[in-house]
């Protein structure tokens, strides 16, 4: 039996990619204007006609990050609001959730954090998504990925040198998702953890390497524990 795996926000540029570079998987992909996350009725039209076994939630609101700041309320309705929607639809139609969040839920301080860690955003990004989380997590038949991912290549001029993650491409992600859809639970997802410096090197041999300081308000070791990630994938 094929698994059918819907795909909401399907123009965004995870998805623009996953459509681009996926071999394995059957996916559906929904616009905004197809399936909206804001529109129950809309919602329940498209899994009424797809039927899918799974929904890899993916939409959301995201960058430029001061958007979480200056219009909460969009940022409230895309990532809590919209995730809690998908969340009923699929508890009522027993559909596996496969939920997008971000390693910005964990404190960013000491590092190296488990999916069993506290969490503690540190901006409201990482609220927002947390907040989906709480939705999610009180269905059991979902995953959550805490993912921390970017373009390839990276796409910014100045890079942090003193700052610790586990970014990893889009592309990465794309050879991932099919060795973790059949799992449940968090699962931490990120490539090495070094310096966002020494990550956008390998890709953008122009970039500069600046400090982070106070003014910046980032805290500095947001490296995640994969150990299970590794043993899924090995």
């Amino acid at each position: 039996m094929t698994i059918k795996i819907l795909v909401t926000g399907g123009e965004g540029r995870f998805a623009k990619i996953l459509k681009k570079k996926n071999k394995k998987l059957a996916l559906v992909f929904k616009t905004r204007k197809e399936l909206d996350i804001l529109n129950k009725d809309s919602i329940n039209r498209c899994i009424k006609k797809e039927k899918p076994t799974i929904i890899l939630h993916t939409a959301g609101l995201s960058r430029p990050m001061n958007i979480h700041d200056k219009d909460i309320s969009k940022s409230i309705d895309l990532n809590i609001i919209g995730t809690c929607n998908i969340v009923k639809v699929c508890k009522k139609n027993n559909i596996k959730l496969i939920y997008f969040s971000t390693g910005y839920v964990y404190e960013g301080k000491k590092g190296n954090y488990k999916e069993t860690d506290p969490v503690k955003p540190f901006n409201n990004y990482g609220l927002s998504k947390l907040g989906g989380e709480c939705a999610v997590k009180m269905y059991s038949n979902s995953l959550i990925l805490r993912i921390t991912m970017t373009e390839k290549p990276f796409a910014y001029k100045k890079a942090y040198t003193n700052l610790k993650t586990n970014f990893i491409f889009h592309e990465d992600l794309v050879k991932i998702l099919p060795k973790v859809i059949s799992k449940k639970g968090i699962l931490n997802i990120g490539g090495k953890t070094q310096s966002v410096y020494k990550f956008a090197k390998k890709t953008n041999p122009l970039v500069k390497g600046i400090k982070a300081t106070k003014s910046s308000k980032l805290p500095l070791n947001q490296s995640m524990n994969l150990t299970l990630l590794k043993k899924i994938t090995k």
